[in-house]
């Protein structure tokens, strides 16, 4: 089907219907950002085309005359129905975007993901990320359920049943609020004396806690915990109190370190340390873009590790 001879273009007739909104052509002309002639000269030359006079033109402005005033309204359903295809169009092109749904433990969204992520962008800017949070459990459970195409994890041991592939390292520390007993005297605590002492830990889940749990395990059953919460900011808050110690990631102390608002005790026989992961379903391998995020993510903790 080919258009009707003299069919005005779209841009013209929303001109057209500008004028009808706003009472006058220059008003129409600012909201198009053509000067007023340019917009006169556009709608002189659709009256040409229609052999239809569209406005009254006079010293106190233009108006539309009743022909103008029926061709808008013919006009308008037009309009309306190019600007549903422009949407349509663009949700399309949304459609059509590569997907990559990553899930992460709380401290490397916290501390790695973005960076990762800029990495991707930058290299990938198409690619349309949807990111999970939860602890490393949740994260393998939501891996193994196919909700997330891939996952970053920290702990001891690589998950069961999951593909993976080692990042880097992260240091763990054992801190004190300034008011502990530890805290005035800053001597080295070996494994033994961690074990045996009340700690704060993370909820069950935690890479955290369950890299910690094994290392202390290995000397001697752990004592019960002094409180389980379920954030490290909520461990930060309460370690500054003094209550108890804390065993938490170095990326996650290092500004109340600085501060001084948490004391850093020095372990005497060993280096707490817990590996970040990334998970996937064996099935399904990290493919373009999530093989690249995981490149990338393996060459910044690299990086970080030199230094």
């Amino acid at each position: 089907m080919t258009l009707p001879p003299g069919t005005p273009d779209l841009e013209v007739l929303d001109l057209l219907v500008s004028v009808a909104e706003l009472g006058s052509l220059g008003a129409a002309a600012r909201r198009h950002a053509i000067t007023q002639p340019a917009a006169s000269m556009r709608i002189t030359a659709l009256e040409r085309r229609l052999r239809l006079r569209l406005l009254e033109r006079g010293p106190t402005g233009s108006t539309l005359t009743e022909h103008g005033r029926a061709v808008v309204e013919h006009a308008r359903p037009m309009l309306a129905a190019a600007h549903a295809f422009a949407d349509g169009v663009a949700a399309l092109r949304v459609g059509d975007r590569p997907k990559l749904r990553i899930a992460a433990s709380k401290t490397i969204a916290d501390h790695r993901m973005s960076q990762w992520l800029a990495a991707l962008r930058e290299a990938r800017p198409e690619v349309q990320v949807a990111l999970e949070v939860g602890n490393s459990r949740q994260v393998e459970a939501w891996v193994r359920e196919a909700e997330a195409d891939l996952g970053f994890v920290e702990g001891p041991h690589s998950p069961p049943e999951l593909g993976n592939q080692i990042l880097g390292t992260d240091d763990l520390v054992v801190v004190v609020g300034r008011g502990h007993p530890w805290a005035r005297h800053r001597e080295p605590v070996t494994v033994r004396q961690l074990a045996s002492t009340a700690l704060l830990w993370r909820e069950p889940g935690s890479g955290t806690r369950d890299t910690v749990w094994e290392i202390l395990a290995a000397t001697t059953e752990p004592a019960r915990p002094a409180a389980e919460l379920g954030s490290a900011a909520a461990i930060l808050a309460t370690a500054r109190t003094g209550l108890a110690p804390a065993i938490l990631s170095r990326l996650i102390a290092e500004a109340d370190l600085r501060s001084g608002a948490l004391v850093e005790i020095p372990l005497a026989d060993t280096v707490l340390t817990r590996k970040f992961r990334a998970i996937w379903r064996r099935q399904a391998p990290p493919a373009d873009p999530a093989d690249l995020l995981v490149r990338y993510a393996e060459l910044f903790e690299r990086q970080r590790g030199a230094r």
